[in-house]
């Protein structure tokens, strides 16, 4: 366990981190335009998160110690599915929900 002294330091330089990356783009970006590339490349940001935090707990699960579970690849495979058929997030997260909880009944 950590001691106060450092959860403080840590969540201190957290903070400041956070508010120098918005400072960077509110107050010294904020009014000029940003170049072309770099909104290219901000577009993808948002996309990039959602796999980024929803793949480990696909593949490392803690409910399973980390081992691969057929129900939650079968669930992640029905949301991708559905979501690029559909292309409705609220129905590709249901039918991920739906095939997790199905798969976890039959499966065990």
């Amino acid at each position: 366990m950590m001691d106060s002294a450092t959860v403080w330091t840590v969540i201190v330089l957290l903070g400041l981190g956070s508010y120098a990356l918005r400072f960077f783009f509110i107050g010294i970006v904020g009014d000029r335009p940003l170049p072309p590339w770099l909104l290219r490349h901000l577009r993808y940001t948002a996309v990039a998160i959602l796999p980024g935090l929803v793949a480990p707990l696909v593949l490392w699960p803690a409910a399973t110690d980390g081992a691969p579970d057929p129900a939650r690849l079968v669930a992640a495979a029905a949301t991708v599915v559905v979501g690029g058929w559909t292309r409705n997030i609220i129905a590709a997260i249901l039918s991920g929900g739906f095939a997790l909880y199905l798969m976890l009944y039959l499966v065990g």
